[in-house]
């Protein structure tokens, strides 16, 4: 830690601290559903309805596209998600939610944001604001944000 309240590598730490905590808190939320919080990751980028090419998921959901494809295999025999190829360019392949799996993905988004409502962090979060813009700022090549990428916050 820096002896220089506010140095980089404070801002470093806490960030890195704040999203193991997170992401720790949300497997507690999933393990009784036995999803993880990678698979949570890819629901909530589906969730749009709108159907992603693998690439994107694997990008978003910040996996190597063979743990995807493992993982996707998972959540396709819950009947959570399915495939198909792209309309578009045959050469790909698009994910979509099944109709189940929007219903566990609204679900399950009530119990996420009830535990971080319990830990004080409000659905319409100015963090989330501040995040997103910081993201936008380190990466200037304009890669979807997660906060997009989640779907529309209520």
């Amino acid at each position: 830690m820096s002896d220089v309240p506010g140095a980089p590598a404070d801002l470093l730490r806490s960030l890195t601290r704040a999203e193991r905590l997170l992401s720790r808190r949300m497997a507690a939320v999933l393990a009784d559903d036995e999803l993880t919080t990678e698979a949570w990751r890819v629901l909530c980028l589906l969730a749009d309805g709108q159907g992603h090419p693998m690439s994107e998921v694997s990008a978003e959901a910040s996996l190597p596209p063979g743990t995807l494809t493992k993982l996707v295999d998972q959540l396709v025999d819950r009947n959570l998600v399915f495939r198909r190829i792209d309309p578009l360019d045959r050469r790909r392949i698009r994910a979509y939610l099944t109709t189940r799996g929007r219903r566990e993905h609204a679900r399950l988004d009530e119990r996420v944001r009830a535990s971080l409502a319990e830990v004080g962090v409000p659905a319409e979060s100015a963090l989330l604001d501040d995040l997103t813009e910081l993201i936008a700022r380190l990466d200037p090549a304009g890669r979807r944000d997660h906060a997009e990428a989640a779907g529309p916050r209520r």
